[in-house]
């Protein structure tokens, strides 16, 4: 697979709407693979699609129990609030509290087509929602209650 260039926050394309995936091709499927790669290399939990200047509704989320490939996501249900820091790939060395459902419950379509649910709570909620935000434009800046300083970059609970 190949790392891909992740774009920042002045980057124009972050900041538009992503069109949705009608065909899963080959194309997909290597664009997801590069995704995680990439994601990795840049020791995120997260990343979508404009953040490598693909304008198109894909996410990749890994909160340590592997990679989520999610195609068209859209969310179905959410419960509770929880406000906590976050960071991101498109925002380096800035991070701030945000408030983000404490659960969630998404539809999504894997990688062989198949339309799927899924639900997550605390840490993948929030990867969940900040990546969809991605598809819309939405940067957790956009949501930031208050940028918060910190002394050690491990202190942010997910640089999504």
């Amino acid at each position: 697979m190949a790392l891909r260039e992740i774009r920042l926050s002045d980057d124009p394309i972050l900041r538009k709407k992503s069109k949705e995936i009608t065909e899963i091709t080959d194309r997909i499927k290597i664009l997801l693979d590069d995704m995680v790669d990439t994601m990795n290399e840049a020791d995120g939990v997260g990343l979508a699609a404009p953040q490598v200047g693909i304008l198109r509704r894909a996410v990749v989320i890994d909160i340590g129990e592997g990679p989520i490939k999610l195609i068209n996501p859209e969310i179905l249900d959410v419960e509770g609030e929880v406000i906590d820091i976050e960071g991101c790939l498109s925002v380096p060395g800035k991070s701030g509290t945000v408030c983000r459902p404490e659960w969630v419950k998404i539809k999504y379509i894997d990688i062989d087509g198949e339309e799927k649910t899924l639900e997550g709570k605390n840490l993948l909620a929030r990867a969940i929602c900040h990546e969809i935000d991605h598809l819309d434009g939405i940067l957790y800046t956009d949501k930031m209650i208050e940028e918060v300083e910190l002394e050690d970059e491990e202190d942010i609970n997910n640089e999504v």
